[in-house]
C-alpha cells in the first residue's frame, strides 16, 4: 500500500513540502502520498491523531511547519539529540510503539552552505542574528562545525545571553566555537565571514540596525525566509556580499527528512532548480 506522509501548519496552502518531497519520490522511486494538512491553533495534536487514523495506507511520517514545531516536540514520545537541542521538532517519524521526534533544519542549513554554496562552516567567523526558534534550530549544527567563532546578536542582548549560556561549549566542537552573545549594538566595527539571519524581520519587511562593518570582504550573507526580497538582503548585497535566501535550506531540510523516513538521501540539485524555475 501506499505510505502516507504529511506537513502540519497553520497556514500551510502556501508550503511547498508536498511537491518537493514529490519530487523526491519520482527521483527515488518511492510510492507515496504526502498532503498538506491545516490544523486548528489549538488542534496539533487531534490533527495528527485523524491522520494516524485514517485510511488509504500506512502512515509513516510527517513534517511540521510553524506554528506547531513546539507542540510536535512535546508530542513525540523520543527525540534525538539535534531536536532536544533546539527544543522544536520539525520531523516526526511514526512507529508502532513511538513517535520519533527530529530537528532537520540545522543539517538542512549545514548542507546548503557546503554543497551549494561552496560555504564550509568550519573556521569561518559567523554571525547568527536571532536568538528565537530559528536560530535556536540551527546553533547545534553550526557550532559541530567548529567555526572559529559564532556570535548570536539579537535586540534584546538578554535573551542572545539566556541562548549562548544554555549551549555553552558543545561537546564535539572546537573550544572557538562557544557562543558570544550580543546586542546590535554590540557588532559596531565587527566582521564576519558568514552573516545568518534568522531573525522574522524578513517576513515583515523591517530592517535590521547592523553596521556595514560586519560583512566582511567576500562574506556570505544568509537570509532564512525564501521567495522575496529582505531589507538584510538588500543591506548585504550593498556590501558586495554574496547573498542567498532559504529556499535551499528548506530543500535540503526536507531531504534530511526523506533520508530520516526511507534510507536514502535524494538529489537536491535537480528539485531546487526545478523549483526556482518556477518561482
Amino acid at each position: 500500500m501506499t505510505d502516507r506522509y504529511a506537513v502540519f501548519g497553520n497556514p500551510v496552502g502556501h508550503s511547498l513540502s508536498p511537491r518537493i518531497h514529490a519530487l523526491f519520490a519520482a527521483q527515488t522511486g518511492q510510492d507515496i502520498d504526502y498532503q498538506a494538512i491545516l490544523a486548528a491553533p489549538d488542534g496539533f495534536v487531534a490533527a495528527v491523531g485523524a491522520f494516524l487514523a485514517a485510511g488509504g495506507g500506512p502512515a509513516r511520517g510527517a513534517n511540521v511547519t510553524v506554528p506547531f514545531k513546539e507542540d510536535a516536540f512535546r508530542l513525540a514520545t523520543r527525540r534525538t539529540p539535534r531536536a532536544e537541542a533546539a527544543g522544536a521538532v520539525n520531523t516526526l517519524s511514526f512507529e508502532a510503539d513511538a513517535i520519533i521526534g527530529d530537528n532537520t533544519d540545522g543539517a538542512g542549513l549545514v548542507r546548503e552552505l557546503k554543497n551549494n554554496l561552496d560555504c564550509d562552516p568550519a573556521g569561518r567567523r559567523i554571525l547568527l542574528l536571532g536568538a528565537g526558534g530559528a536560530a535556536r534550530g540551527v546553533l547545534l549544527p553550526l557550532l559541530l562545525e567548529n567555526p572559529a567563532e559564532l556570535v548570536i546578536a539579537n535586540r534584546t542582548e538578554a535573551t542572545a545571553v539566556r541562548l549562548a549560556l544554555e549551549f555553552g561549549l558543545v561537546p564535539g566542537s572546537a573550544a572557538g566555537a562557544r557562543p558570544t552573545p550580543t546586542g546590535f549594538a554590540g557588532l559596531a566595527g565587527r566582521a564576519f565571514d558568514l552573516v545568518i539571519n534568522a531573525t522574522s524581520a524578513g517576513l515583515s519587511g523591517a530592517e535590521l540596525p547592523l553596521p556595514i562593518s560586519v560583512f566582511a570582504p567576500r562574506c556570505v550573507a544568509y537570509e532564512m525566509v525564501y521567495g522575496r526580497e529582505t531589507p538584510f538582503m538588500n543591506q548585504a548585497r550593498a556590501t558586495g556580499a554574496r547573498v542567498a535566501d532559504g529556499l535551499g535550506m528548506l530543500v535540503e531540510q526536507a531531504a534530511e527528512a526523506f533520508l530520516i523516513w526511507h534510507g536514502m538521501r535524494p538529489r537536491t540539485a535537480p528539485v531546487l532548480a526545478a523549483l526556482r524555475s518556477t518561482s
